[in-house]
């Protein structure tokens, strides 16, 4: 026998346990996007968490739906896909991973195209517990639409679910957002810029400035594409004419911006104060840009925005005390807008507050606190 053919005998036995290995079985058990039969949705459902929201067209029946659920690889899905529920409450779905060893309950909510609450006071939170054993807060308020008997739960995003990486196991006033006791009237959001510790210096993020906005964080892209992890806007169904609140601005005492020469990845910058910033954005929604993000949520040449309503300069800096502002919807030229698609959902609202305006680059003081409260949006 040749020695090739030798070594090919030898070869089967170790091909034929190569082919009947089997690959180890998926442990991942998320949501990946929901669907409606027909044209029943009004825009792509939000998947956040453990929560996912189905804005539905306004002849569309809550009573009676039935969503098709993408999940991971292998998972499953009980009430399983395609199961017809009444949605005129919340419900509630499990996932379970291929493996058999991971399970996510995920609340389920239909709603049909009203407008967001006008007014926010940041009374209520709910407590997010992360992997790590850590707390923190998340701001939501409920109300009934003027006409409507559907109670609709409005949610603040914040950069707390990328804060929680390194913030091990503290509780809610760790970290740079969170609920304060202390507001114009009742409680208040507090917005700090925080540290990222050594960690946050190791990935070149050494800032996570406190932040507060209408929309949703995408925590998978905090390290790599930060400016891409805030996900701007909610459907609106006004025409918004001014924004107004109270605010209480302290800059942290010692300013710093990125360097990333430096072992901290901060540089002082001496005689320099920090500065908050406050504004809303209200533009229209497209499958191309459903959200707003930071690279582009005030861009001068963003063809998606209206009108943009925001706190002057002169106004950014130190307060004293609790100091009301009331700032114009301001149109871009040239902008305006179209009943139709304003009927149809096609708009939407971003509110976004920071507690330093250069956050997103990694620059502002350690400390600097912003207390928003009483804020509403006045509309024609």
């Amino acid at each position: 026998m040749r020695i090739f053919d030798k070594f090919f005998l030898l070869a089967l036995p170790l091909a034929a346990v190569s082919c009947t290995s089997t690959e180890p079985l998926n442990s991942e058990c998320d949501i990946l996007s929901v669907s409606l039969p027909g044209d029943a949705l009004s825009r792509t459902p939000d998947i956040e968490n453990n929560r996912v929201t189905l804005i539905v067209k306004n002849n569309v029946s809550l009573g009676k739906l039935a969503p098709e659920f993408t999940l991971t690889p292998g998972a499953s899905i009980d009430p399983p896909s395609g199961t017809f529920l009444d949605f005129t409450r919340p419900q509630l779905y499990t996932t379970v991973s291929e493996d058999g060893q991971w399970h996510k309950e995920y609340t389920v909510t239909a709603q049909h195209l009203v407008s967001i609450q006008l007014k926010y006071s940041f009374e209520d939170v709910n407590l997010i517990k992360t992997s790590a054993g850590g707390i923190y807060d998340e701001f939501y308020s409920t109300f009934t639409p003027e006409g409507s008997s559907q109670t609709v739960t409005t949610i603040w995003a914040s950069g707390n679910s990328g804060f929680a990486l390194t913030n091990g196991k503290n509780g809610p006033d760790t970290y740079p957002t969170y609920q304060y006791s202390e507001g114009k009237e009742g409680k208040c959001a507090c917005l700090i810029t925080r540290s990222t510790g050594v960690w946050g210096a190791m990935v070149n993020k050494p800032l996570a400035a406190g932040s507060l906005f209408l929309g949703k964080f995408d925590s998978s892209l905090a390290v790599a594409h930060p400016m891409q992890a805030t996900k701007f806007g909610v459907q609106f169904m006004n025409i918004p004419s001014s924004f107004s609140g109270w605010y209480h601005y302290t800059p942290g005492d010692v300013y710093t911006e990125f360097d990333e020469t430096s072992k901290t990845k901060l540089k002082e910058v001496p005689g320099r104060k920090d500065r908050c910033n406050i504004y809303a954005v209200f533009y229209e929604s497209t499958p191309e840009m459903e959200y707003l993000d930071g690279t582009n949520v005030l861009a001068a040449d963003n063809p998606n925005i209206l009108a943009v309503a925001q706190l002057d300069e002169s106004l950014r800096g130190t307060t004293s005390e609790w100091t009301y502002f009331d700032v114009p919807f301001v149109f871009r030229e040239g902008k305006e807008v179209d009943s139709k698609k304003l009927d149809d959902g096609r708009y939407s609202l971003a509110i976004v507050m920071t507690s330093s305006e250069e956050g997103d680059f990694f620059s502002g003081a350690v400390g600097s606190r912003l207390l928003v409260d009483e804020l509403f949006i006045k509309c024609q």
